[in-house]
């Protein structure tokens, strides 16, 4: 189960389904350094399939999918750790999202990580960073995307500060410009409505302060290359610039007007949305001249592989301030860690538990199973599920908090039953299966380092677990003889038999 090395990977690819555009990044690695190989963007527009009821549409699927069959030529055979899969806003806040997701991995062969929208700056700021020179100093990042925009404010490779808005070009291109005509009036709401939503981060942005502004979207690109095929700049936004286009775009009336130069047909419809974003953040945050970087979110998440194999997995980083902040015991921390770790090595092959995750999910549980106690001891395990389920965890995908505090939710009183299971599909059972050795670890630990404690024999079959202790020792133990009675009527309820001699 030791985690492979991304030497050992030929290749290495990330992709990014956002609303407006999927991306892939395509790189080999060579001598630790990433070099990359191919850069893939088509326009799906995804976030334009999105009903009122967060339903997306099979038309928008059906874009997306076609898209990703393109991509799939050039990630056929790569294994599982070579290959990452985003997912932004549209499919964060779609009902229907894993309808689309299974699809999806039905086609590429890989799961699809969905991101929260802080999560989603991190990596946008890490893939700027990289992408940069390492300049000393703060950068204000800006990432206009189809359904939101996100900002963040940091320093070389780290970023201080981290927000995503709900203010995107194709939401705000079909609730202010959806018949494609442009006016004064029309552009005047969308402008209010993005300066509206800044209002709660500008403060607090302006507060840090930064040297630079950079753009990292293809939006802020295009207004940029409008900018550039005026005459009016090398590329970078300006103020002037801004204002300069503004009387363009209202000048055409309709969006199949638009004839600029530098600007691709195909981003004729997201301008005017675009445009007004970017006129509200620059007068919100006072940016004077904003450069653009082609390095953004999938380049961030390919940096962020890089990083994990290399042992500097910020996860980690996220769990040890979350245990801080919430006084665990991270001495009964470790020891259940180390046991529960302990009887996945006994059981991974009977229960099919040998893939990488299964260890991770597995450690991440055992290390915050008590972070609940932090606002009260009865029902902390809800506590805790709701914590780890909600909070913004860097590094950490919705799905890994998902199952994470599945975990946690369930490592005391009754089992998770036959519906949440069902819900997660065929990441049910092996969630259920490692929630019981949590469970197992925890009871194991009952006496919380202040007893010896013996070793076990485990043998497992399909539902069924045997425990066996040293001869007499659970009858001079009654305690952990009483824990382990009551475990197996919790198992009993789902099916499962626990055997303890």
């Amino acid at each position: 189960m030791a985690q492979t090395e991304l030497g050992d990977f030929p290749l290495v690819a990330t992709i990014d389904l956002g609303s407006n555009s999927f991306h892939m990044v395509l790189a080999r690695v060579d001598h630790g350094e990433i070099r990359i190989l191919e850069r893939l963007g088509e326009k799906v527009q995804l976030g334009a399939g999105l009903d009122e009821q967060g339903i997306l549409n099979e038309e928008a699927m059906q874009r997306g999918l076609d898209c990703l069959r393109r991509f799939a030529q050039l990630i056929n055979g790569l294994p599982a750790g070579a290959v990452r899969i985003v997912a932004t806003n549209t499919l964060r806040v779609a009902r229907n999202r894993d309808v689309f997701i299974n699809r999806v991995k039905d086609v590429l062969g890989h799961r699809v990580d969905v991101i929260s929208g802080r999560e989603e700056a991190r990596l946008i700021y890490l893939g700027v960073a990289h992408t940069l020179a390492d300049d000393a100093g703060k950068r204000l990042v800006v990432d206009i995307g189809g359904g939101s925009t996100e900002f963040i404010v940091g320093e070389r490779f780290e970023s201080i500060l981290r927000e995503s808005l709900h203010i995107g070009c194709v939401s705000f291109g079909q609730q202010f410009f959806a018949d494609g005509r442009i006016s004064p009036a029309r552009y005047a709401r969308a402008y209010t409505a993005a300066r509206l939503e800044l209002m709660p981060i500008e403060q607090s942005i302006q507060r840090l302060g930064w040297q630079e502004a950079v753009g990292a979207s293809g939006t802020i690109r295009a207004i940029g290359q409008c900018l550039r095929g005026g005459g009016l700049t090398d590329g970078e936004v300006t103020r002037e610039g801004l204002q300069w286009l503004k009387r363009k775009v209202l000048k055409a009336s309709q969006v199949d007007k638009l004839d600029l130069p530098g600007l691709k047909a195909d981003r004729r419809p997201i301008l005017p949305s675009g445009l007004a974003i970017l006129e509200a953040l620059f007068d919100a945050l006072d940016v004077q001249c904003m450069e653009h970087s082609e390095g953004a979110l999938r380049e961030g998440v390919l940096y962020e592989i890089f990083g994990r194999r290399e042992h500097e997995d910020v996860r980690e980083r996220t769990l040890t301030a979350l245990v801080e902040r919430c006084h665990v015991d991270t001495e009964q921390a470790a020891r259940v860690e180390s046991k529960a770790l302990s009887l996945l090595g006994k059981v991974a092959e009977s229960w099919g538990l040998t893939d990488s995750k299964h260890a991770d999910l597995l450690r991440w549980a055992a290390r915050v199973h008590e972070v609940g106690m932090d606002i009260a001891h009865s029902q902390y395990h809800k506590h805790g599920a709701y914590l780890i389920e909600h909070a913004d965890l860097p590094g950490f995908s919705r799905q890994e908090q998902l199952h994470m505090s599945l975990l946690v939710r369930g490592h005391r009183r009754n089992l998770p039953g036959e519906d949440r299971m069902t819900e997660l599909g065929e990441e049910g059972p092996p969630l259920r299966r490692l929630c019981m050795l949590l469970r197992l670890a925890i009871l194991y630990h009952h006496i919380r380092g202040y007893q010896e404690m013996p070793e076990l024999e485990v043998t497992a079959r399909a539902k069924q677990l045997t425990l066996r202790f040293p001869a007499g020792w659970l009858k001079a133990n009654p305690l952990t003889q009483a824990d382990f009675a009551q475990e197996a009527r919790y198992w009993a309820k789902i099916g499962y038999t626990l055997t303890v001699r």
